[in-house]
């Protein structure tokens, strides 16, 4: 029973410095994207940076530790400075998932690594369990963005390929979002809705490192 309890606090902090991690990624990307098409708004307010503090919500940090779906405080941006403002959005918007999705490649191919070195013991297992939880996290936490649902990097994506009336037409769902998103969280829709978006895009994470 103890070991069971120290493995299961083991992981438990696993899941936090990896939703830490995966959250800090995430936003930074949006952040640099945003910068590099010549919106200096995300350097201004201080969030070009991989300090999680800085892009921290402690609900949606939860969330992500307990049922791999959450959320970080997010990302301000002027549209209007980029020079194609529809393409700009859309790709800050995929920045965040694809950093994450880069981050558990990275990962896989780590862990790939520490399976075939010719030691054992509880510090590796405990390094290859860090790896494994954290390209879990980062691949749900990508899935999720994408997700077509405002305000999620998808419905960014979604809204801005789309004609200017049919765009007006999906984006009135936006006020009723947090209620789809705490209903699909409570009956376990969403997690059916994510779980293809992540074996997919662990799929795709396998298949290029090997």
């Amino acid at each position: 029973m103890g070991l069971n309890l120290a493995m299961s606090l083991e992981q438990l902090l696993f899941s936090v410095l990896s939703a830490l991690f995966a959250i800090a990624v995430h936003e930074y990307a949006h952040g640099v994207v945003a910068y590099k098409l010549g919106d200096p708004t995300p350097k201004v307010l201080g969030r070009l940076t991989l300090n999680p503090l800085k892009h921290l919500d402690p609900i949606g940090l939860l969330m992500l530790v307990l049922f791999r779906v959450g959320w970080a405080k997010p990302v301000e941006i002027n549209s209007l400075r980029f020079k194609n403002r529809r393409r700009g959005v859309v790709l800050v918007a995929l920045a965040g998932p694809l950093a994450n999705v880069t981050v558990a490649w990275v990962l896989n191919l780590l862990s790939f690594f520490v399976l075939r070195l010719p030691i054992s013991g509880q510090l590796w297992f405990s390094l290859y369990t860090l790896f494994v939880v954290s390209i879990q996290i980062n691949i749900w936490f990508a899935a999720f963005n994408l997700i077509p649902i405002p305000p999620l990097d998808g419905s960014k994506v979604v809204s801005n390929l789309l004609p200017l009336k049919a765009r007006l037409q999906y984006e009135r769902i936006t006020p009723y979002a947090p209620l789809i998103l705490i209903l699909g969280v409570w009956s376990g829709l969403l997690s059916r809705v994510i779980s293809p978006i992540a074996r997919f895009l662990l799929w795709i994470v396998q298949g290029i490192s090997f």
